[in-house]
């Protein structure tokens, strides 16, 4: 795993927040070892109001749901997620890239709507390396998150490809985002009240496959900790997400004392 920066802790009181991209063991399970957890289904299809309002009763009342943006507001009809989706599109070249569509602009109405019933505070908009930084899709960009209704919602970008760190932080701050970002991979881009980590677990160039050591653990906490944020959320998006989160929770804990001992 490739570091790129020597993190600096601060002396700001940050909360950290642990969770996986998914509910890996089933949602029971999980709810007795997090309380925190991104949706990722809301990104290849969204699931009915109904099914979403159970998965809210079943949590517990402090269980927090974080969710991606339908992938019809951010990929291209050509992404191969659609198919497997099973989405069908009778205007395929209206989707994807933050186009001001109808089609774009239903996708939000409707991951609007799930965000509710999940009573979410961030919504995640993870943007393919297709999503170049072209003057077309600042554009649409500038024009898709200056209209919609946020309902106060936060709202994380995490691009992909060759976006310059500086233009990263002059979006996000003309934009009220979040950057959202890899932190074995670069530095959030700006600093604000929230950050948003997604561990993608690289290895070998190929995503998720990684299993992070205590030692990379240790890091990402010094990470979270160099933050000039008051609350840091970390999902981890690996193959062994929930080993890893957990691993990092019991870190986060720091040393326990031995049997006996106050």
């Amino acid at each position: 795993m490739v570091r790129f920066f020597s993190p600096t802790v601060n002396t700001l009181s940050v909360e950290i927040k642990v969770g996986c991209c998914g509910f890996p063991g089933g949602m029971a399970a999980y709810f007795k070892n997090f309380s925190l957890a991104e949706v990722q289904k809301t990104f290849y299809r969204p699931p009915r109001l109904e099914t979403v309002r159970r998965w809210r009763d079943k949590a517990p009342r402090e269980f927090e749901f974080t969710l991606k943006a339908w992938q019809v507001i951010t990929h291209p009809a050509s992404s191969p997620t659609y198919r497997r989706a099973g989405i069908r599109i009778d205007k395929p070249e209206n989707c994807g890239f933050f186009k001001p569509t109808e089609e774009v602009r239903e996708a939000w109405n409707t991951t609007l709507e799930v965000a509710r019933a999940l009573e979410a505070r961030i919504v995640v908009f993870q943007c393919p390396a297709s999503f170049k930084p072209l003057e077309e899709n600042l554009g649409n960009m500038r024009r898709f998150f200056s209209s919609i209704e946020r309902e106060g919602l936060i709202l994380a970008w995490e691009p992909r490809g060759g976006w310059d760190a500086t233009l990263i932080a002059g979006l996000c701050k003309d934009l009220d985002l979040v950057h959202c970002v890899d932190p074995f991979l670069a530095e959030p881009a700006v600093a604000g009240e929230t950050a948003y980590l997604r561990l993608h677990g690289y290895e070998g160039g190929r995503m998720y496959y990684h299993d992070y050591t205590r030692e990379e653990l240790e890091y990402l906490l010094r990470v979270c900790r160099s933050l000039e944020s008051r609350e840091v959320y970390c999902l981890f998006n690996n193959i062994r997400m929930e080993k890893n989160a957990l691993e990092f929770k019991e870190l986060l804990r720091g040393p326990q004392p031995r049997q006996g001992q106050a």
